[in-house]
């Protein structure tokens, strides 16, 4: 990397953070009404490949004009990750001047920091943590903004714990029967995967990433069994799903599976979930389906 792309990192990376002033707003929670104007990217971790970030370039329209801003609350290294989600787009030939990494913290939010998400073309929501993201955003004026930039045709695009956040109901990572984490999810039980609420961008579906790579369809079909009415949808590494309206695309390297419950199908005995005439998809790039 030379040197200039070096420079306006380390520039935008302390430039970008919202952790001073005491300003804040009051928030009503916007429950979406219409169809929103805008698009969301939701990648399911891992290395973006070129193609899938000139992709995100091309559907967003941020190589035309406007600002895109990288949101690092989930991570619980905020600098690292706002370098390296800003480095992304330099790289892909975006200038500088219109990318910004902001971090908020809980209780602060100064209003032209807001006022930055609210009027941004594309809003990126890096990885890390999804429960640490949605106790900064919830109830808050940047959950109002973002849906509000949503509404009015920005593409809000995240990534692992940035895809996690997108549903209305979220997986948050956690067992309830197993709480000590390993990343394995060896059992399909009632009452064990913990769901919590997101930031209702996506209505309707329920996202987990890492999937195929991470082994996680016990989870899904655990949260397939338990939430029948959610359209359930595990998206791997490097791959990602471009949603428009209620239609989706598959971008990227890998697949993604989709898992619906249309029965509404649950039997619980002694602990284990049951249930009967689940319909699974394994749905490659370029691939399109429905959220409906």
């Amino acid at each position: 990397m030379d040197r200039s792309i070096l420079g306006a990192l380390f520039l935008f990376c302390l430039l970008g953070s919202c952790a001073t002033g005491n300003r804040s707003e009051k928030v009503v929670q916007i429950q979406p009404a219409m169809t929103p104007a805008g698009k969301l990217f939701i990648i399911g971790g891992g290395k973006r490949p070129p193609a899938m970030l000139e992709e995100l370039i091309r559907v967003s329209g941020i190589g035309e004009g406007g600002h895109a801003i990288v949101l690092t609350m989930a991570s619980e290294e905020p600098d690292t990750a706002a370098y390296y989600g800003i480095r992304q787009f330099l790289e892909m030939g975006l200038p500088a001047g219109r990318l910004r990494a902001l971090h908020f913290e809980k209780g602060n939010y100064p209003p032209d920091a807001v006022d930055s998400v609210r009027s941004a073309r594309l809003v990126y929501i890096t990885g890390g943590d999804q429960n640490r993201f949605m106790d900064v955003v919830l109830d808050s004026p940047v959950y109002e903004a973002i849906h509000e930039a949503y509404q009015q045709g920005a593409t809000i695009a995240g990534t692992s714990a940035g895809a996690a956040v997108m549903s209305a109901k979220m997986i948050t990572g956690n067992e309830f029967k197993h709480p000590d984490y390993t990343g394995d999810f060896r059992t399909i039980e009632a009452e064990n995967i913990e769901v919590k609420e997101g930031l209702g961008l996506l209505q309707g579906a329920i996202v987990d990433q890492h999937f195929i790579y991470r082994m996680r369809m016990n989870r899904l079909i655990t949260v397939a069994l338990d939430q029948p009415s959610e359209t359930c949808i595990g998206i791997d590494e490097s791959t990602a799903i471009l949603v428009e309206g209620r239609q989706a695309r598959v971008v990227g390297d890998y697949q993604v599976i989709v898992l619906h419950n249309p029965d509404q199908s649950r039997k619980s005995q002694n602990g284990l979930l049951g249930g009967r005439s689940l319909k699974l998809d394994v749905l490659l790039p370029g691939d399109v389906f429905g959220l409906d």
